[in-house]
């Protein structure tokens, strides 16, 4: 069954190497699960207008590639948190831990750390610490919450399966289930260089990745639920929407960091 993940991967880039890049600123009780529809057939292959469950996470990875941002709320590893990410162009998150004063910006390569007095005190001033080194920081972090990574697994899996029609709030949603190894998981990430994929398959854990995904009838993502070495929830609204902006820190409030890497978060 590896043609369907290959013919996935293969569709995705030449749709990703098709668009133009542009400048970024800025429950309910589960049926049965019910069995895949054929793949299209003048090809034998799974397509984004069927709706075989490949087809339909197909058909999910195509309205990610479309919407290049979203604003979240998480569950990661027992920690809340909140906030923006665009996954195209270019890599940016705005990330806010409950209970925790500071707050994370990402953009592109640059990382800032704080926004809150205790911060201001600590560097005698400036409210925000800025870390570059050249690389995206916080890769481990955006890989946890973005949509990309997780459709992008669910469509190279071999068998994925509708769990059934459910209630999410007032939206009716699909609910789809599959499981992969963490090799699997993270060799289906064709968007991520090989350090970054290795350091997701090892922050995943050696045992199988059981992934849980809500779509709605736009086929686009508005709950994930990944359950790994650690169990992260993360709902997503706002697709695509053009209010959703993440600034950078003015420099004037800002210092240099320290060292040749952002510290990890509290």
């Amino acid at each position: 069954m590896a043609a369907p993940a290959r013919w996935a991967a293969a569709l995705l880039a030449a749709v990703l190497l098709a668009g133009t890049a542009t400048a970024c600123t800025g429950s309910g009780t589960a049926a049965d699960p019910a069995s895949p529809s054929s793949p299209t057939p003048s090809t034998g292959e799974p397509s984004p207008t069927d709706r075989s469950p490949h087809g339909v996470l197909l058909s999910a990875q195509l309205a990610l590639h479309d919407a290049r941002r979203a604003e979240y709320t998480a569950v990661l590893g027992g920690e809340d948190a909140k906030g923006a990410l665009f996954w195209a162009p270019k890599t940016v998150l705005k990330y806010q831990a409950e209970g925790v004063g500071r707050t994370l910006v990402v953009l592109d390569t640059s990382a800032y750390l704080g926004g809150d007095p205790g911060t201001a005190a600590r560097l005698g001033g400036p409210h925000w610490q800025k870390f570059s080194d050249g690389r995206i920081p916080y890769g481990g972090l955006i890989d946890r919450l973005s949509p990309v990574v997780a459709v992008a697994a669910a469509a190279a899996a071999d068998e994925p399966r509708l769990i059934g029609e459910e209630k999410l709030l007032d939206t009716t949603v699909e609910h789809y289930r599959v499981t992969v190894s963490a090799a699997r998981y993270a060799a289906a990430q064709n968007q991520l260089d090989q350090g970054r994929r290795q350091a997701l398959e090892a922050a995943l854990g050696p045992g199988d990745v059981v992934l849980d995904l809500w779509l709605d009838d736009h086929d686009q993502l508005v709950r994930l639920r990944r359950a790994a070495a650690e169990v992260d929830t993360v709902e997503y609204t706002e697709f695509g929407s053009s209010a959703i902006s993440v600034q950078a820190p003015a420099e004037a409030d800002t210092a240099p960091g320290t060292g040749a890497s952002p510290p990890p978060l509290p």
